[in-house]
């Protein structure tokens, strides 16, 4: 197994600390993906990939079409992608995605976390270049499959790790790591082949030595990263700690 199976069990079960900030971050997601490519799903696979990943973490149909709707309208306020980079105590690298329609106030609530936890904001690319961008997608089969197969096809469609995993009910999911610009080929390869796409999106990984540190070392990581995902523009934090045992 590889990182992404390293990265991916650690985080299996973490959620956004209740439905409701999933709700908003989806949501959000959402609004980008129509601003972008148009509310149709047929012509905008991204979106397709969102919903999919909505009704995953059961979001109410309703609250998916409105996200939808208010995204068409022309006074909905844009959101703007921002990736935010910096150093937390003991040097791991931190890497911050956020979606804010204000981006003085996200700048300065995510440099007030670092700041506190004794950490440090860097310039742009200060450790963006640690950590790779990929697309990452989970989908089940309904019928048999030979994995190893199933990777050699999936190769030529950009993808670079595969495995399987349980959910919560213990049916097994397919669970595979793309190039990030390989996303559209890789989605169209699962909806193709009579695979069920349970959630599509984009993730990074760290591509550097990680970094181990002591349970009380790990803590104070863990606490600012906890601060950050609970400011309401971040969408997603990644670093390059260890994932724990």
């Amino acid at each position: 197994m590889g990182r992404a199976f390293e990265f991916r069990k650690e985080r299996k079960f973490k959620r956004w600390g209740h439905m409701a900030r999933t709700f908003t971050k989806i949501g959000k997601e959402i609004t980008i993906a129509v601003k972008q490519g148009g509310p149709d799903v047929v012509g905008n696979p991204r979106l397709r990939a969102l919903i999919q990943t909505a009704r995953s973490e059961n979001m109410p149909k309703d609250n998916i079409d409105r996200a939808i709707k208010r995204a068409s309208e022309k006074d909905q306020a844009d959101y703007k992608e921002i990736v935010l980079e910096g150093y937390g105590p003991h040097g791991i690298a931190v890497l911050v995605e956020a979606a804010t329609d204000n981006n003085n106030r996200t700048v300065a609530n995510v440099r007030s976390y670092f700041t506190k936890a004794g950490g440090s904001l860097g310039t742009a690319g200060s450790v963006e270049y640690m950590f790779d961008r990929k697309s990452m997608f989970r989908f089940k089969s309904t019928k048999p499959y030979d994995l190893e197969e199933l990777e050699l096809e999936l190769i030529d469609y950009g993808v670079d790790e595969i495995f399987e995993e349980e959910d919560e009910d213990e049916n097994k999911e397919i669970v595979v790591y793309g190039e990030f610009t390989a996303f559209n080929q890789i989605q169209k390869y699962i909806e193709d082949n009579g695979f069920e796409l349970i959630s599509g999106e984009f993730t990074r990984l760290p591509n550097t030595d990680l970094k181990d540190l002591d349970p009380e070392s790990r803590a104070k990581i863990e606490k600012l990263i906890d601060n950050i995902e609970e400011d309401e523009d971040v969408q997603n934090v990644y670093t390059n700690l260890k994932p724990a045992e």
